[in-house]
């Protein structure tokens, strides 16, 4: 039974990983800024109560690991594994003349990147620490950049601040795997494509023609992965970016 952090529980690839967690046995403490939203995912999970632990926090704060810390001790949980997913889907707006503000930029670098090299060294360096595998949650437009002809307004509908985040995210998962290996600390990245259930039918048509797959991502396709890099049977594999888009960065 592994003790794993997930933050953005909340959200579509959140609720994914947690049913697939939760289902193999293992205890997650899942992470938002939305208490009314963590305490309706507790009611969609009460048969596994007993190892699904919420934390209410907002991660851009400058206390927020910190306080998950002290949470996690006051539980006395010591987590093995750490899922960095949290979004803030607000900071992908764009001003009136179709530019991306720069406190928008830097507040998709604090929760792609700044966020996740924050929790993660405080989860390595706690003390009787032991977590052992992390991955961050990244997206195939950290890898390639977009193909535009599958957005109606590609401005609007792919920012720009959404991909440099999720490539500097997958640089992080390097660093973080070379200065943490002395921790015994594994650090990957899984690469998603689009997942179905956010978007049009038409768009799900057009997504399906430019992928060698023939269609977006299900639900289904994303704990796997996951699970893959978290276990100790990927336990020569560190530092690497798992592209899981159905062959979408290969064309």
């Amino acid at each position: 039974m592994r003790t794993i952090v997930l933050t953005g529980v909340t959200g579509l690839i959140g609720r994914a990983l947690l049913r697939h967690f939760l289902a193999s046995g293992d205890v997650v403490v899942g992470i938002s800024r939305s208490i009314d939203s963590l305490q309706k995912l507790r009611s969609e999970h009460k048969d596994s109560s007993h190892r699904f632990h919420v934390i209410g926090v907002d991660l851009s704060a400058d206390d927020a690991c910190e306080y998950i810390k002290s949470r996690l001790l006051e539980a006395n949980l010591r987590p093995d594994c750490l899922i960095n997913n949290a979004r803030d889907v607000s900071y992908l707006r764009l001003s009136s003349k179709g530019l991306v503000e720069r406190h928008d930029f830097m507040g998709e670098l604090l929760m792609d990147i700044v966020v996740p090299y924050e929790l993660t060294m405080a989860l390595a360096y706690q003390e009787n620490s032991k977590l052992q595998s992390v991955v961050n949650i990244g997206s195939q437009y950290g890898v390639v950049a977009p193909n535009l002809n599958l957005y109606s307004d590609p401005s609007k509908d792919s920012p720009l601040h959404y991909g440099v985040a999720k490539a500097g995210l997958g640089h992080l998962t390097k660093e973080l795997a070379v200065r943490l290996a002395n921790q015994l600390v594994r650090v990957n990245c899984g690469a998603f494509g689009g997942v179905e259930g956010r978007v049009s039918d038409d768009f799900k048509k057009r997504y399906s023609v430019l992928c060698p797959m023939g269609r977006m991502l299900h639900k289904s396709d994303i704990a796997g992965p996951v699970d893959m890099l978290l276990s100790s049977s990927s336990s020569a594999i560190t530092g690497h970016t798992l592209i899981v888009d159905g062959g979408w960065s290969i064309w």
